[in-house]
């Protein structure tokens, strides 16, 4: 029997997660989505063709709860989804794609033992091509991990971490899409100032660095490896790289990933409070998503 799946948020992330999973395979009866914008309700049922409703409603039967929301929403999200659990018939889990919150916070709120996996996608989800990262709370156990990597998985690769190294996950492949599209406005800037026209540079540096991602997932070579296959002795991408080392090209791209967990740790520990209202045991980006 197919476990029903509520996406809570209809925003770009949750359309994508629901996109997957239809692609996948999953029923739309088995799939709802809770999504406050009478405009962007109207818009997912007709293009999905599944129910949308508000949150109350797509939690109650759900086996599955994922939050697809903002951070400032949590809160009130949660409050809702624990009052629902409390008269619920089935045990039911917990996925957060919220970026900084920890599982704990959830599980502070939701019943007593509820299971709670977090998740750091990234926005290449939109193409199917998320590098997500997975980690498990205290009550979450490998099948509940397993069930989320399957979810995770009609929309891209999946691995499993510790939630201890989810910051550097965050500064990795979270903010990653990033670092490689800034890289592609560098390249394509310089060559316009080599003579190239902008459009011309364009699909030049976007398929280039496709195809080099493609190369380096695909063939299981290192990147060690790879770059030296291109870098022939004395020649001019030789020169290139001379240059980028220069510059400070690894050191850059490390100083860069630090200051971006310490982001991270900085902002969690501004905003590590239980979310009030719970019921289960007190304790003392994906950033806006939509």
């Amino acid at each position: 029997m197919t476990q029903r799946v509520a996406i809570i948020g209809g925003g770009k992330i949750g359309e994508a997660l629901l996109a997957g999973l239809i692609r996948s395979g999953r029923p739309t009866r088995d799939l709802v989505v809770a999504e406050k914008s009478e405009e962007r309700r109207a818009e997912l049922v007709e293009e999905y063709g599944v129910r949308v409703t508000d949150v109350a409603d797509a939690v109650e039967g759900a086996a599955i709860v994922v939050l697809a929301i903002k951070p400032a929403d949590v809160d009130a999200v949660v409050a809702k989804v624990a009052a629902v659990e409390d008269n619920a018939e089935v045990e039911r889990l917990t996925v957060t794609l919220v970026a900084g919150l920890p599982t704990r916070r959830y599980e502070d709120t939701l019943p007593a033992g509820a299971p709670v996996v977090r998740v750091m996608p990234n926005t290449p989800m939109l193409v199917n091509e998320a590098m997500s990262a997975v980690a498990p709370g205290r009550y979450a156990t490998e099948e509940h991990v397993a069930t989320v990597v399957g979810l995770l998985e009609s929309v891209g690769r999946v691995v499993v971490v510790a939630e201890k190294q989810m910051d550097a996950v965050t500064a990795l492949s979270g903010s990653g899409p990033a670092y490689a599209f800034l890289m592609a406005e560098a390249m394509i800037d310089a060559g316009v100032g080599l003579g190239l026209t902008r459009a011309v540079a364009t699909e030049l540096a976007g398929q280039t660095i496709r195809g080099a991602g493609v190369l380096l997932t695909e063939s299981k070579v290192s990147p060690v490896d790879l770059r030296a296959a291109v870098t022939s002795p004395a020649g001019t991408t030789a020169e290139a790289i001379r240059q980028l080392e220069a510059n400070g090209f690894r050191h850059a791209f490390y100083e860069a990933m630090r200051a971006n967990v310490a982001a991270s740790v900085s902002m969690a520990a501004a905003d590590a409070r239980p979310v009030s209202g719970g019921s289960g045991p007190s304790t003392s980006d994906i950033s806006d998503r939509d």
